[in-house]
């Protein structure tokens, strides 16, 4: 497990954690204010109703009048309903504020994931963020609801014992030796908690990444007759999973128990005091059984406060999870320009570029690519062509050297303006959960439907489109219609018309479409290059030869570079590769 977690994002300090839930927090003021007010009234009746029981029992005993019972009576559903109330909108409130705090905070960590470098985000796996925007959101989430009792109870807890003091000071004393128990028992937990939490976070994240990575890679699983191995591995990190989640849940055993041991002691020495101040004529028997009345009630409040402790130890390993993804380095948001289409050249100077841990997969490369112009990029698998077409099209920088675009360094546009400025087609084209529409849109979020049907009319796939049962409405993505490879990647292709960059860099998985789709492929890219700067990694010879110029790559180095027809009359690597393409 050591070897996965190596590379897995930063965890943030506690304190770290806690000042950003709190700024999240304090953009919502009016519902904190509405939050605070309810809990200090439903906590304040709650200990208003103890002490009216105690002076009924006190007009009983004394022989009072019956509209003096009744009234006391009266006051007392009174105060108790008012109390039900006050808390139920109190809860609402405090789980309102924080659901908004926790929505943003998701938001938050979200946009940061998205801009993080994605090296780093591929070093770390995505079963790593996937836990921590999912299980670990959920984690906290589900804490906030404890959140208005929590807050509740504290207060009760305070105003209690300003209750006991208002009795009899020293029944206040008898209340306070349940603390020194609580005191022991949480100085034992608390720091085993933390460390149990964490490492169940930890683990939770290892079995998502595990399951991820054999979902996705099911047909590689199937291919090498994988399935008991990885059936293991899976297994593996479930049990570690499951034996931490038990870890965690014996400790907090032990802590409940001595929490039943505190209560115990309270009420035996509150009741005890009682007696021994009534036997001596120093309180009435309304003030003790107000007194234990209370502490009666301070079961539950004490009891939540302490239990929660434990999902809260959970949660803010979960926080601490959540805001680690936020304190990773990503480029700074740039106020947003209006894009203009000047010169779209392509400058690439001694570029070279190594993952993580691996082998140097470009070396040195240098080229220059005109405005207008169309490059292709050929070569055997693992020659470096998709790394380096990714590093011209700023989806990840190059360890060495430097990129530009339209003159301008690649370091100093900001996100959007490099989105703005090329479009980038990937191998792995992904269908976005939602209607045909909404995926389209999210290149152009303002597009008219007619702008949708144009840009699918220009690659080709407006008769698929159009066969659909719902049309533009048709919901696509997981579980909902099912696209073909081919049409997944003539959605891609529309996407880049809609968002109508000047440079466009494509990465083509042609071969998955079959040849029919192949060739509707091709004609789907030229027309989208059309009129722009185009970087083609080609895995069909006859997309190459449809580019002005051809560069050869052969060990993360270009070996050839030049006009297709050129090569091929030099009857070097390039004629070699038309060739045995022609037959």
């Amino acid at each position: 497990m050591s070897g996965l977690t190596s590379t897995m994002l930063p965890v943030a300090t506690g304190r770290a954690a806690l000042a950003t839930f709190w700024r999240a927090l304090r953009r919502h003021p009016m519902f904190g204010w509405a939050s605070i007010a309810a809990s200090l009234a439903a906590s304040a009746a709650a200990v208003v109703v103890p002490l009216l029981l105690g002076r009924l029992v006190d007009l009983v005993v004394a022989g009072g009048t019956t509209r003096s019972l009744l009234l006391t009576s009266a006051w007392i559903l009174g105060v108790g309903f008012a109390g039900a109330v006050l808390t139920g909108a109190a809860r609402w409130l405090v789980t309102e504020w924080g659901m908004r705090a926790c929505a943003d905070l998701r938001e938050e960590v979200l946009d940061h994931a998205l801009r993080m470098d994605s090296a780093r985000l591929e070093s770390a796996g995505s079963g790593d963020v996937a836990s921590r925007v999912t299980d670990d959101v959920e984690q906290v989430t589900d804490s906030i609801q404890l959140a208005a009792g929590v807050f509740t109870a504290l207060v009760t807890v305070v105003v209690t014992f300003v209750g006991f003091t208002a009795l009899d000071w020293r029944i206040a004393v008898a209340f306070l030796v349940v603390f020194p128990v609580y005191a022991l028992s949480l100085r034992r937990f608390v720091p085993a908690a933390k460390r149990l939490y964490a490492a169940e976070r930890q683990a939770a994240a290892v079995r998502t990444q595990r399951l991820l990575t054999t979902f996705g890679g099911v047909r590689t699983v199937h291919a090498y007759g994988m399935e008991q191995r990885q059936s293991q591995r899976v297994e593996q990190a479930s049990q570690e999973a499951a034996d931490a989640r038990l870890r965690a849940v014996r400790g907090f055993l032990w802590f409940a128990n001595m929490m039943n041991y505190a209560e115990a002691i309270g009420l035996t020495a509150v009741l005890l005091t009682g007696f021994l101040l009534v036997r001596a004529g120093d309180s009435s028997v309304g003030d003790v059984t107000a007194a234990a009345l209370l502490f009666h009630r301070l079961f539950g409040p004490l009891g939540m406060l302490l239990i929660s402790f434990n999902d809260i130890q959970s949660a803010g390993a979960a926080l601490a999870r959540l805001v680690g993804v936020t304190e990773v380095d990503v480029p700074a948001q740039r106020t947003a320009e209006t894009p203009t289409r000047g010169p779209a050249g392509v400058t690439a100077k001694s570029v070279s570029h190594r993952y993580a841990a691996g082998p140097t997969v470009v070396h040195d490369v240098s080229i220059e690519i005109a405005d207008g112009e169309s490059l292709a990029i050929v070569g055997a698998s693992g020659a470096g062509k998709t790394t380096f077409a990714a590093i011209l099209g700023g989806v990840f920088p190059a360890t060495e050297g430097a990129v530009w675009l339209g003159g301008r360094l690649i370091d100093d546009l900001g996100p959007d303006e490099l989105r703005r400025t090329v479009g980038v087609v990937t191998q792995e084209v992904h269908v976005f959960a939602g209607t045909l529409a909404d995926d389209l849109r999210l290149a152009a979020p303002h597009a008219t439907d007619e702008q949708l049907h144009a840009a699918l009319r220009l690659v080709g796939a407006h008769g698929w489109v159009a066969a659909l049962p719902d049309g533009l409405a048709t919901p696509v993505g997981d579980g909902e219609h099912p696209l073909t490879p081919g049409q997944a990647q003539q959605l891609a292709l529309a996407r880049i018309v809609l968002l109508d960059p000047p440079i466009v860099v494509l990465d083509e998985a042609s071969a998955e479409a079959g040849s029919a789709g192949a060739q509707q492929l091709e004609l789907a890219s030229q027309a989208v290059i059309r009129g722009r700067t185009a970087i083609v990694v080609a895995h069909r010879l006859t997309q190459a030869h449809a580019c002005d110029r051809v560069a050869v790559m052969s060990g993360g180095r270009i070996v050839e570079l030049g006009r297709p027809d050129d090569l091929v009359a030099a009857g070097g690597r390039y004629a070699e590769l038309w060739a045995a393409w022609r037959r």
